[in-house]
């Protein structure tokens, strides 16, 4: 495991990185003409910004830590053992925003040892917003810190529903239907990490999505923990190298959130 002090530099490094890596996909941003843009699937793009973001953040991890392990949804990863700590990084959360010329995109920078998620840190560019945490230590957003909604019932807030290609249709109509029935209202601002940091800071009520990759969530869900909420354990059901569910909310509504998906 490592010392207090050497996951506080951990930390420090990444909010400087993703800062710098979001400067770098907020240029591409603001030239959507410049972007080579190819689909990866249905609803499912990819662009240079994202590769080139990616390397930026690969590189200055590699440079600074290189004992350390990394995953990252555009390059791919190195085999993790249980001795090892792992950056997991989407460069571009919400790609499809981004492309739309949308402001609900970020960078999301994670690392894990173990079955520990140990470090979060998630940058929105276009609206500023930085979500810092680290185990321990509570979560802040530009530096304030941060608590969910002391929600009870869905119907004191909005939850925000993920979905993808890796989501059935039946699944989405059931949550959506459950929801509904029980006077909920939902949200989808096509970013989990963003969407899980709003649930952090109150702004949501909690998050639900079938099925995410570890890119797309794992930052956030050291935030919201941070924050006073609750999420199911991620990592210990595998998500890491297969993705999986994830349930996330203020402690007294999170079983509410976990049984809309049957």
């Amino acid at each position: 495991m490592l010392d207090d002090a050497q996951l506080a530099a951990r930390l420090a490094f990444a909010v400087d990185l993703a800062q710098r890596a979001g400067q770098v996909a907020l240029e591409y941003f603001q030239q959507p003409h410049t972007l080579k843009v190819s689909s990866k699937g249905p609803q499912d793009f990819v662009s240079q910004a994202d590769y080139d973001t990616e390397l930026v953040i690969r590189q200055a991890l590699a440079d600074r830590f290189p004992g350390d392990a990394f995953v990252g949804e555009e390059t791919g990863g190195q085999e993790v053992d249980s001795h090892t700590g792992v950056w997991v990084v989407d460069p571009i959360d919400g790609t499809q925003p981004f492309l739309m010329g949308m402001a609900t995109w970020c960078v999301s920078i994670a690392f894990a040892l173990g079955d520990q998620m140990l470090i979060g840190v998630v940058y929105a560019p276009v609206t500023n917003e930085l979500f810092a945490a680290r185990l321990g230590h509570g979560a802040t957003c530009n530096g304030r810190r941060i608590a969910v909604r002391a929600a009870t019932s869905l119907t004191e807030g909005v939850v925000s529903v993920g979905y993808s290609r890796n989501t059935t249709i039946e699944q989405l109509v059931h949550v959506m239907g459950e929801m509904a029935r029980q006077g909920g209202m939902y949200h989808r601002n096509g970013s989990g990490a963003l969407s899980l940091c709003y649930v952090a800071c109150g702004q949501l009520i909690g998050y639900i999505e079938p099925y995410i990759n570890s890119w797309d969530c794992l930052a956030a869900l050291v935030i919201i923990r941070e924050a006073g909420g609750i999420t199911n354990d991620f990592l210990a059901e595998h998500g890491l190298v297969t993705g999986g569910a994830v349930f996330a909310a203020s402690p007294a509504i999170y079983p509410t959130i976990r049984d809309l998906l049957p």
